[in-house]
């Protein structure tokens, strides 16, 4: 694991130290700014310790990743029951339960071969031999979109294990943890610009909660899969949520993306967010 972290330091008197680090890590650019009393070597060691922790979880669940555990699975698990690590298996295990909560909207197995809306019921989890089998080859499971709200939620625990209490943490601009406060204000303000016109370009607070935004932010984009007929969304669109927690903040902006009026009445009702913003 190469450490290609960088990072800029300023220390007040009144406000104490001021860290900004930024690194790659999950296919996007992770900003991570750390306000604090413990100085620039203990915040350093909290950069670290959240860079550490994003590597392990691409070994372990990024889909494009042939080395991971979850390739290794989608190799494997159509021939017969293969183990699954603990954590992995949590994460099978709420995407398959978000699911049902977004009436089908969030799948993580439109990536199978042959994809249909009944692939999903082809999963097989075993809760007391901790297993994961796949009832039909070819079916595969991509949790691309939820695994950066989970890890905004991992980040979440390390700084408040290193009693980190105001932060501002940037996944690629699409996946936003805000926790305590800024310096000179009362949360963290972040700006879409001129994208969001409803707006006008005023900067939205954000106050101990997650913004997480799905879409397509060019036309030539077409990353995201429908569920309901196993084809990318096209067109330029983009879907934002305010949630308090970032994991079900990712599904949830994920599944407006491709929901119809319907659907987003019923994920609204479902996941309370506190901010929809369509752009």
């Amino acid at each position: 694991m190469p450490n290609v972290i960088q990072h800029l330091y300023k220390c007040s008197p009144s406000h104490g130290g001021l860290l900004y680090a930024w690194f790659s890590s999950m296919h996007t650019r992770v900003d991570l700014v750390l306000c604090g009393r413990q100085g620039e070597n203990s915040l350093m060691l909290v950069v670290n310790a959240v860079y550490g922790m994003l590597y392990r979880l691409e070994k372990m669940a990024n889909y494009y990743d042939t080395d991971s555990e979850l390739a290794y699975l989608n190799r494997t698990a159509a021939l017969c029951p293969q183990l699954v690590s603990q954590e992995l298996y949590d994460m099978l295990t709420f995407c398959m339960d978000c699911y049902s909560r977004t009436g089908g909207c969030f799948d993580i197995t439109v990536h199978s071969v042959n994809y249909t809306s009944d692939s999903i019921h082809n999963i097989q989890l075993s809760p007391q031999k901790h297993t994961l089998h796949y009832l039909h080859p070819g079916v595969t499971v991509n949790l691309s979109g939820f695994l950066k709200g989970y890890a905004l939620e991992k980040t979440r625990e390390l700084l408040q294990h290193y009693e980190v209490k105001d932060a501002l943490i940037n996944m690629g601009n699409s996946s936003v943890l805000a926790l305590g406060r800024h310096p000179l204000a009362d949360g963290w303000k972040v700006d879409f610009g001129q994208v969001d016109a409803s707006r006008q370009g005023r900067p939205i607070l954000l106050q101990n909660e997650c913004l997480t935004t799905s879409g397509n932010d060019s036309h030539e984009r077409k990353h995201i899969i429908d569920p309901q007929n196993g084809k990318p969304v096209e067109g330029k669109r983009e879907v934002a949520v305010i949630t308090a927690d970032g994991a079900e903040g990712e599904v949830l902006s994920t599944s407006l993306f491709v929901a119809d009026i319907h659907q987003r009445k019923l994920l609204e009702a479902e996941f309370h967010p506190r901010l929809i913003l369509d752009f």
